[in-house]
This record gives structure tokens, C-alpha cells and sequence, in this order.
């Protein structure tokens, strides 16, 4: 398993070019698509509470999934191997464009890059769009789709802030779901 989850996150280190956003739907690939080793789902999750954290979000989700199926050192063992290429390859990537960096070529590759990591992203988001369209309906996910987009584009309101406050809302509400199920219990057993 241990080499599973090196190769894995080995390979999100070596082909996110980008930063975060355009690593994470490599690591959807790897751990939901590739290696089954959580849901659709649970990968949402795992990315909504990892926003809500600070720091990089692919080194986070390296070290829950590493954790999840390695214990602790499947944890170091992932965020090792997403760190590795990143690192030699910067040090490498430096070198070179600091010694080409006026050349047309260099200004190309950079500019070419930016179009596939947006498509990326796109990719992964429309099949949240479509995951919550389908537990929710187009009625709750286009209102909170153009809402989230006005909070977050318009008002400059941080992701996290609203990733914590949907939480909450959850939390209070599987709390109030559960009190209702118990209220109902307890009066059919009074009849």
C-alpha cells in the first residue's frame, strides 16, 4: 500500500504544474478514479474541510488520504512524495529559465499552461455542479451556485469563511433531523 500511495501522490507532484487548483482534480484522478480509495464524495468532503484549513491544500489532501489508507506513515509517506518532484524540479526550473528567461520559447510554455489548468479546473467543477444537482436538484444548486459566485467574486468574501458557515448549517441541521427522528420514536412508544 505504502507504494500505492508514493506513486500516486508521486505523480500529482510531478504533473501539477500550477499550484493547488490545478493539482487537485490529479489527485481525484488518482484517489477516487485510479485507486478507489474514497468515494466521489468523500473526496468533496475531504476537499471542503481542507479549504477551510490553512496552508497548501494538496500536501493536506496527500496526508488525510496517505493517513486514511497508510495510518501514519501512509500520511508522511504522501505528503513526501508530493513534496518531492516539486521541490527538484523547482531548483531544476529555476536554473533553466533563469538563464532562458527572455527567450520566446520560455514566455510560451508558461502562457500554454494556463489554458489546460483552466480546463482542468472546469472539468472538476462541473462534476461537483452535476453530483450536487443530483442530490439537490437544479432549484437549491443554481441559486447557491450564482450566490456563492456574487459572495465570493463580488463581496471578496474568503471560500473558507463560507465553507465553515455551510458546515455549521449542516451540523445544526443533522442535529435537528435527529431530534425529530427521537421526538418520533419516543412517541410511538408512549402509544
Amino acid at each position: 500500500m505504502q507504494l500505492k500511495i508514493f506513486l500516486a501522490f508521486f505523480r500529482v507532484g510531478m504533473l501539477g504544474y500550477g499550484g493547488g487548483p490545478a493539482s487537485i482534480p490529479l489527485v481525484h484522478r488518482e484517489a477516487v478514479e485510479h485507486y478507489k480509495w474514497v468515494s466521489a464524495e468523500e473526496f468533496g468532503d475531504i476537499l471542503a474541510l481542507g479549504n477551510t484549513l490553512p496552508g497548501p491544500i494538496v500536501t493536506k489532501l496527500a496526508g488525510y488520504i496517505g493517513y486514511a489508507k497508510g495510518g501514519i506513515l501512509g500520511a508522511i509517506n504522501g505528503v513526501f512524495a508530493v513534496m518531492m518532484p516539486t521541490i527538484l524540479l523547482m531548483i531544476s526550473l529555476f536554473a533553466v529559465l533563469s538563464a532562458f528567461r527572455d527567450t520566446p520559447w520560455v514566455n510560451g510554455i508558461t502562457n500554454g499552461v494556463l489554458p489546460v489548468v483552466t480546463v482542468m479546473m472546469a472539468v472538476l467543477t462541473w462534476s461537483f455542479i452535476k453530483k450536487s444537482k443530483s442530490d439537490f436538484g437544479w432549484k437549491i444548486v443554481l441559486p447557491a451556485l450564482v450566490a456563492g459566485g456574487v459572495i465570493i467574486g463580488y463581496l471578496n468574501v474568503h471560500p473558507a469563511i463560507i465553507i465553515v458557515l455551510l458546515l455549521a448549517a449542516a451540523l445544526l441541521q443533522k442535529d435537528k433531523t435527529t431530534e425529530k427522528e427521537n421526538e418520533s420514536d419516543t412517541g410511538k412508544e408512549g402509544k
